[in-house]
């Protein structure tokens, strides 16, 4: 009988594994994942070992290709009433059939897009002396660099690196952003924060509210921009890139190459989300499903391990992080949406409860919504 890896792994004996031990000093190393290439590493590590996601694809092995996730062509946004109606309702059926769409012609003009994804690459794959200065799991800082902000806590480890930045409402001084990414990451924030209100703008019109509602709420106030490095990994097929979850704000926008990986899941099954040249990939997250009383809908999603790389993603996430004052803002279903046929499906909460549920659960695959339901 031929064993494979994974299952000589776990028939180990697992008292010659301490796997807290080896999390940390994979920690401590302060590179990374792509340290873990650099000194020479040919087998996965068993901390990366997603034993779910393996016995996932022996029962489930296919993806399902029938599916496309819808794309949103925004040229002609502001020529015509009739235009712009035809684009809110493509987006209102994406968000509440798909929580996914990708956004071509958005007016992010593609140098810059290029431009970022090359700063994220130069900044992981510069010296690691120069990374470990950012190196750090303190949620309140507002610049960090780290390996699975969930390390500590989940059950495997994903193939991937982060940098981290937060960029409103305070952003960090120009000096506290690393160099090579310093002024395309200055100048890609601001068309993604234009881009974040037309696009809560049109979520609004779906909704039948008035244009700037979302915005009023100040959905589109907090803004964290994130840079994933994923190497390519010696055994894909024994771990993930990104473990499948929701994500936690309102909206998320997310630029990336073009060597794919990204899965959402849609009517049961996981489902590819090619490459297109020049366009955003747009996902509604955890906290406008709540607002919208689940009208518009937060779905699982996950990102493929390659033996390709480095894959390169920047996803920013509209969302308040641990700021001051984030205790304040509460949020709960909007009461123009609430009838006697359409009670509230959730409790109220405010900005830092619902951000340190995030950090305190991590990636488990499940919605991050389960603790504010009020309906089963």
């Amino acid at each position: 009988m031929v064993v494979s890896r994974n299952e000589k792994i776990e028939q180990d004996d697992s008292s010659e594994y301490d796997r807290k031990s080896e999390v940390h000093a994979f920690d401590d190393s302060k590179t990374g994942v792509k340290g873990l290439l650099d000194a020479g590493v040919t087998k996965l590590p068993r901390i990366f070992l997603n034993n779910q996601y393996v016995s996932e694809k022996k029962s489930d092995p296919d993806v399902i290709s029938a599916f496309s996730i819808p794309v949103v062509d925004f040229e002609g946004l502001g020529n015509s009433a009739a235009q712009r109606a035809d684009i809110v309702r493509e987006i209102k059926d994406a968000c509440e059939n798909w929580g996914f769409f990708q956004v071509v012609r958005h007016e992010i003009p593609l140098s810059i897009m290029e431009k970022v994804l090359q700063g994220v690459r130069q900044f992981h794959e510069q010296d690691s002396v120069v990374k470990k200065e950012f190196y750090s799991r303190d949620i309140t800082r507002k610049v960090t660099f780290n390996s699975n902000f969930d390390l500590l806590k989940s059950l495997a480890a994903n193939w991937r690196d982060t940098l981290y930045c937060v960029m409103a409402p305070n952003p960090p001084e120009p000096e506290e952003i690393p160099e090579v990414f310093r002024d395309v990451l200055i100048e890609y924030t601001e068309y993604i924060m234009k881009l974040g209100l037309t696009l809560f703008e049109l979520l609004s019109e779906a909704l039948q509210l008035k244009s700037d509602h979302l915005k009023d709420m100040e959905c589109a106030e907090g803004l964290l921009v994130a840079g994933h490095y994923y190497p390519a990994c010696p055994e894909p097929d024994l771990t993930l890139g990104l473990s499948g979850h929701t994500d936690s704000g309102f909206l998320t926008i997310v630029l990336e190459d073009q060597i794919g990986g990204l899965q959402v899941f849609h009517k049961n099954h996981w489902v590819d989300v090619p490459f297109l040249p020049g366009a955003l990939i747009v996902n509604i997250g955890d906290l406008m499903q709540l607002i919208t009383n689940d009208k518009f809908k937060s779905v699982l999603h996950r990102v493929l391990a390659k033996n390709v790389g480095p894959r390169i993603s920047v996803p920013s996430f509209f969302r308040m992080h641990f700021q001051e004052g984030s205790e304040s803002r509460i949020y709960g279903p909007i009461k123009e949406l609430l009838s006697d046929e359409n009670p509230p499906m959730y409790r109220e909460t405010n900005r830092k409860e619902y951000v340190t549920h995030l950090y305190n659960k991590g990636l488990d695959g499940t919605s991050l919504l389960s603790p504010f339901r009020l309906q089963k």
